[in-house]
């Protein structure tokens, strides 16, 4: 989060496993409640808008914990991955040290599924604010409440393949309630995303 927006993009073009995709999702969140945040700051106070109000203010306490939230599963996911690889270099010249290794892979692979898992469900929670925010809040704004869902749609869809690919190493007792949960959370995203899509091209064409 201290770096440059080039640095950043630098650090994701290398072949350094880390930062990766999980990483640029949650980014990605915080870039959607960022434009999120400026919407409901250019409809608050405002007369024309006021129909907007009640909508943004509902949506702000959600969006700003969004804020700081996505930052942090930024950093905590790339660390995750960077406890899968140390795992992998645990000693395993022993069938003691064979079974703690595989046992300490299992764990930060889940792990590693846990943060990315985080990530979709607030993309989630945030798409669930957008729709009342593109119909009734600053229409001239109305187009950065569509970047704001597309980016959110992304965080979604790209954390949970983030999700699929960890648990899909692990037996499957590991990650339960996350296997019952990605389904449903994948439907309601798309369900949202395309809602919020049709509401801010029907605004822009008023």
């Amino acid at each position: 989060m201290n770096k440059t927006l080039s640095e950043f993009q630098g650090e994701l073009a290398s072949s350094a496993p880390t930062p990766g995709g999980g990483t640029a999702c949650a980014v990605a969140l915080g870039q959607a409640a960022a434009l999120t945040k400026m919407v409901i700051e250019l409809t608050l106070g405002k007369e024309k808008w006021q129909s907007g109000w009640i909508h943004a203010k509902k949506a702000n306490d959600k969006t700003e914990e969004i804020l700081t939230v996505a930052g942090d599963l930024a950093i905590q996911d790339s660390d995750a991955f960077d406890l899968v690889m140390a795992a992998f270099k645990m000693p395993k010249s022993s069938e003691e040290e064979k079974s703690h290794r595989r046992e300490s892979i299992r764990q930060a692979t889940l792990h590693a599924a846990e943060i990315p898992f985080k990530t979709a469900c607030l993309s989630l929670e945030l798409l669930k604010l957008l729709n009342n925010l593109a119909t009734y809040g600053n229409a001239n704004a109305v187009s950065d409440v569509g970047v704001a869902g597309l980016l959110a749609s992304a965080s979604c869809k790209g954390a949970l393949f983030n999700v699929d690919i960890n648990l899909n190493s692990l037996p499957k007792e590991y990650g339960q309630s996350m296997r019952n949960s990605c389904p449903n959370i994948l439907a309601e995203c798309s369900s949202f995303a395309r809602e919020i899509m049709q509401s801010v091209k029907k605004r822009i064409a008023q």
